[in-house]
């Protein structure tokens, strides 16, 4: 692994000066258990679904619990979450998405599944993106009853943040684009993908002018796709770039699919510019696509730090849904 100047506060991970290699400091982050019981007096219940034991993945499904008094034939949208982190840190169970899933299923009165997936560097993409479609897989065949009872399986959106929209986006790909892929009853609708991680050799504007910000920093970034990326490869693979390689052909599948596509970010986010441009191709592919980005300098990941920006992004996401 390459040689770093500097520490890297984001991801816990610190350079070994006397033989050049990255330690990864994952230390232990706020954890919160699911709470499944009705007769707590909170607005949404929550438990986890083992999906795979042998790679530890899981899912935690967020149900607004006044859906357990109405009608079973009134069913909820599915929400297929993937947490932020840069690939290498935290999980499902992660208190601020914990209770941003919460909320999300509160205020969109949608049954969110979050997937606990695999991390790097000991699984380097594409493993994440295997987690993803397994997931939704295991999701379709499932018979808990909090998804067979509730849930409309007509109406799926693959939504992340940063990295987790990654995820959602190659997850999304791979769905449109296999033809061998039975998914049913699940239909997906559309992609919601906020702040989108993505990369290149080549710097963009927004990355160099905030190239020492303070959530997102670019050797942060750049060590981000160092560490997750296929051993050998740089920032220009298609797992970082997504206007390069077979994307841009795969998202012919997505328009055919009808699917309907959110990108949203900030200004402050030293990713907007290959989010605008990942909005550009989108468009160009006949993508039917929805952009926001906000005219504040709001930065990375802002929604996990603000509430207020939270309930901005939700009011956002329940537009969109109700016109899929």
């Amino acid at each position: 692994m390459s040689k770093k100047n500097e520490d890297h506060e984001l991801f816990k991970i610190v350079h070994n000066p006397s033989d050049g290699t990255i330690t990864l400091l994952r230390k232990p982050d706020p954890h919160s258990p699911p709470q499944s019981d009705p007769t707590l007096p909170i607005p949404v219940l929550s438990k986890d679904l083992t999906i795979n034991p042998k790679n530890n993945t899981s899912l935690r499904l967020f149900l607004p619990r006044n859906a357990l008094t109405h009608d079973n034939n009134n069913k909820l949208p599915l929400i297929v979450f993937f947490h932020p982190s840069g690939f290498i840190l935290m999980s499902a169970a992660t208190t601020v998405f914990h209770n941003f899933c919460l909320q999300m299923a509160d205020n969109l009165a949608a049954l969110v599944a979050s997937v606990d997936y695999r991390l790097a560097p000991e699984h380097r993409l594409p493993a994440a993106y295997h987690d993803a479609m397994e997931a939704l897989h295991f999701i379709k065949a499932s018979n808990d009853e909090w998804l067979t009872k509730h849930v409309d399986y007509s109406t799926c959106y693959l939504m992340g943040s940063s990295s987790g929209a990654n995820i959602a986006y190659h997850a999304g790909l791979r769905a449109a684009s296999d033809h061998d892929l039975d998914l049913k009853p699940l239909k997906i609708k559309g992609l919601i993908l906020r702040q989108v991680a993505c990369g290149g050799t080549k710097r963009t504007e927004s990355e160099l002018r905030l190239e020492k910000d303070p959530i997102l920093p670019l050797s942060d970034a750049d060590l981000m796709w160092e560490l997750a990326l296929p051993v050998g490869v740089d920032r220009d693979h298609e797992y970082s770039n997504l206007t390069v390689g077979d994307g841009g052909r795969l998202l012919e599948k997505v328009r055919d699919q009808g699917w309907r596509v959110l990108v949203s970010g900030s200004g402050g986010d030293p990713l907007v510019d290959r989010n605008v441009e990942l909005v550009k191709l989108m468009k160009e592919k006949g993508v039917c696509v929805v952009s926001d980005f906000e005219d504040d300098y709001g930065v990375h990941g802002v929604e996990f730090r603000h509430s207020y920006k939270a309930m901005q992004l939700f009011a956002l996401l329940k537009t969109f849904i109700s016109h899929s």
